[in-house]
């Protein structure tokens, strides 16, 4: 006969521990993490069009501003971040752990239609917001021509 022995009554807490708890072993493709982008190093982009300009949101909480890097190189505009994380020597064990900042890389093609010589960015609330102006038109006047 063999004895098992539980670190807690089976049953105890919800039925997300103890699924989480039964499939803590199986692969990520089985858990459902094969579509996580954030794992990936993936941040997700939100595009906004105005009258004048297209607005780029960077979703990134957790970051400085100091921790963005832009870059413009012809018509690929670069959006990187890397945190620098501190090694500290703590008494605490986590117990769970499921946010952690990761460096992450995202790139974009700028057409024609910007001016890419008065992009702005800010930083906000964990929001990186780039201001891409759009390039004024300049509609040709209608001329007449007479008929000789």
């Amino acid at each position: 006969m063999t004895n098992v022995k539980f670190n807690r009554k089976p049953f105890e807490g919800t039925f997300n521990t103890l699924v989480d708890d039964l499939f803590s072993e199986l692969p990520g493709f089985f858990k459902g993490d094969f579509n996580n982008f954030e794992r990936k190093g993936f941040v997700p982009v939100n595009v906004k069009e105005t009258e004048k300009s297209y607005l780029l949101e960077v979703i990134a909480p957790g970051f400085d501003k100091t921790d963005f890097k832009v870059n413009l190189d012809s018509n690929l505009l670069t959006i990187s971040a890397d945190k620098k994380t501190e090694v500290k020597e703590d008494t605490q064990k986590d117990i769970r752990r499921e946010y952690n900042f990761k460096a992450f890389k995202r790139s974009f093609t700028l057409d024609e239609k910007i001016d890419a010589t008065n992009i702005e960015a800010s930083y906000i609330n964990g929001i990186l917001t780039l201001n891409l102006p759009k390039k004024e038109t300049v509609k040709a006047s209608a001329t007449e021509i007479v008929i000789k």
